[in-house]
């Protein structure tokens, strides 16, 4: 068990220590590698993480508050059953992460590269997704109402029995996912059938 608190780091490898169990406390890491590293359920509040590599790294149980991961690679990282809460995420890449227990309360996930990924039964209410890749992930019975989805991808996502009531989806290609069975209000039929060619007078 350790704490950092006010700490700042550029450039360095932090990937070959030991950071299981420890404390980060508006820290900020810049250029720095965590590539296969040991994060298990480490904690990080009002922290910023700047073009930071966490490839191979394992995140399993780590909570983190407030903390920015800005342009990040996840690349094949573990987040299995951890924990992110108003995090600001923009432009950050999560190719084949691990997101199962994932939890994501609210947040600024804009620009993130979430490719594949699985996000069945999730509570994602709330989280801004803008310009946000989602193409094929799976999202079947997550609740995205009240998302920011303008502009996102979702191109073969599967959203069976997902719920997008009063999301913002303009900018969406409804014609590059199934939206059987997917919840919707009055404002994303209209865009849904706009996107088919109709025209609503």
């Amino acid at each position: 068990m350790f704490e950092y608190s006010n700490q700042q780091y550029s450039g360095i490898d932090f990937g070959t220590q030991d950071l299981r169990y420890g404390d980060l406390i508006s820290c900020t890491f810049k250029n720095c590698s965590f590539s296969n590293g040991s994060l298990d359920e480490i904690t990080s509040s009002n922290c910023r993480f700047v073009e930071c590599d966490f490839r191979g790294a394992t995140l399993n149980g780590s909570i983190h508050k407030e903390t920015a991961f800005e342009n990040c690679i996840f690349n094949g990282a573990n987040l299995f059953v951890s924990k992110f809460e108003e995090c600001k995420m923009t432009g950050s890449d999560f190719t084949e992460a691990n997101m199962d227990g994932l939890s994501i309360v609210q947040g600024d996930w804009s620009y993130t590269n979430l490719r594949h990924t699985r996000l069945v039964r999730q509570d994602l209410r709330g989280i801004k997704f803008y310009e946000a890749d989602l193409s094929g992930a799976n999202l079947e019975k997550a609740d995205l109402r009240d998302c920011d989805l303008t502009m996102a991808v979702l191109t073969k996502a599967k959203l069976q029995n997902a719920d997008v009531r009063g999301a913002k989806m303009e900018g969406v290609d409804f014609k590059t996912f199934s939206v059987n069975g997917l919840k919707m209000d009055r404002e994303q039929a209209v865009l849904f059938a706009l996107s088919y060619g109709a025209k609503i007078g």
